[in-house]
């Protein structure tokens, strides 16, 4: 049963998700214990998550920092279902999002593959179920298609960010998107979105066609 008010010395949830125990990449079932729901924490049950290709390098050790097991998975759709005492943003019911955390900050801490400050594992969204501190989730509205909503807590904010910093956001605008690949397509979904002509430079001609009758795009190089 949900509960709506927990302590900060919670029990350890017990999680159920897919990992990755070698360089090979290959992913298989794995049983795993989070942190319990602390004061500022929320617990979710992840509906979806999508695949990032950071995900993939992590995965095989591809950057040289994996630490074994390694669960996946940092763009996250969930339902919430516990939220602890101090917790203001959410509430039971709630749907949330949770991107990768901490990453700006003196100690960081991604949502998979490093430690909390106690010392335990962070494990990724290729699960069932989360604990997170509620600064580092954001609200989702109920009426967005969850599946697609995922990939925007990464590859989405990725280009989102960027575009509203140099004001390129705005009907109007002329933007160039070099690559049609997943953080491209977000890139040309937002633009549109707004207003903005877009033009797509890509070394695949055979994506023109899903650029310009799927996506809009008004030119493709």
């Amino acid at each position: 049963m949900s509960q709506e008010i927990s302590g900060a010395e919670d029990q350890a949830v017990k999680a159920y998700g897919w990992a990755a125990r070698d360089s090979s990449g290959v992913l298989s079932p794995f049983h795993f214990t989070r942190r319990g729901n602390g004061d500022n924490d929320i617990s979710m049950k992840i509906l979806y998550c999508g695949i990032c290709h950071s995900d993939l390098h992590l995965a095989k050790d591809e950057v040289g920092m994996t630490i074994y097991p390694i669960v996946p998975g940092h763009e996250i759709v969930g339902e919430v279902t516990k939220v602890g005492r101090n917790v203001t943003k959410f509430k039971v019911g709630d749907i949330a999002g949770v991107g990768t955390w901490k990453t700006t900050a003196p100690k960081v801490v991604w949502t998979y593959n490093k430690h909390h400050e106690d010392g335990s594992r962070t494990f990724g969204g290729y699960s069932d179920k989360i604990v997170v501190d509620e600064h580092f989730v954001v609200q989702i509205p109920k009426n967005l298609p969850l599946q697609g909503t995922a990939p925007m807590l990464c590859a989405g904010i990725t280009v989102y960010s960027p575009m509203r910093y140099f004001g390129l956001m705005e009907p109007g605008k002329h933007l160039g998107v070099v690559g049609l690949g997943g953080l491209g397509h977000m890139a040309v979904k937002f633009a549109k979105a707004v207003g903005a002509k877009v033009t797509v430079i890509s070394t695949s001609p055979n994506k023109k066609k899903e650029a310009v009758e799927q996506l809009g795009v008004d030119e493709f190089f």
